[in-house]
């Protein structure tokens, strides 16, 4: 049995910030266009589990919606009493419960945000893809998708251009101190 991958589908200004400041994802309307919804969809119909940090699952449902009430979902939060109250929330060791969720049968585990949860996971070498729609426009300041995760090689899967200038590129990650087999 392969081991489900852990996959990051996130959106990033040409400058690679996910949020300007003051958490302004206003950027992204600037792709916006009727009938396109760049591959999200599909992708979706890869995955049945997803883990979120819970400062971004906090601010998705300030907008009105309630993501990914049709998969299993992990809000990965420092709060205990939150994980003592819902079975939604985990306070515990991050690397047990992916070593767990991937030990598992199923689709693939989505990692929808936020910057300290793919930090986190960045560190203990848990990401296998990543898929990166890049705005084409420069926000100059706020939440940077990468921080100090300079050995980590990118290797290219895929690449599609859109006509609103959005270009989306998926890579597989190689951490050093992983041999290939």
């Amino acid at each position: 049995m392969n081991k489900r991958k852990v996959i990051v589908y996130i959106a990033m200004s040409l400058d690679g910030y996910i949020a300007g400041e003051g958490d302004d994802l206003s950027f992204l309307s600037i792709v916006q266009q009727d009938g396109e919804d760049y591959g999200y969809h599909t992708f979706v119909d890869t995955i049945d589990t997803v883990i979120i940090g819970s400062k971004t699952y906090d601010w998705v449902c300030k907008q009105g919606i309630i993501p990914h009430e049709d998969k299993s979902l992990y809000i990965i939060t420092r709060n205990s009493q939150l994980s003592e109250t819902s079975s939604r929330y985990y306070s515990g060791d991050l690397s047990e419960l992916m070593k767990r969720l991937q030990s598992e049968s199923g689709k693939h585990i989505y990692c929808d945000g936020g910057a300290e949860l793919i930090d986190s996971l960045l560190k203990l070498e848990m990401i296998d893809e990543c898929i990166i729609s890049i705005i084409p426009t420069i926000v100059g300041g706020g939440t940077p998708l990468f921080r100090n995760h300079h050995d980590i090689q990118f290797n290219l899967l895929g690449s599609t251009s859109f006509s609103s200038g959005l270009v989306q590129v998926h890579y597989a990650l190689k951490y050093p101190n992983i041999v290939a087999s």
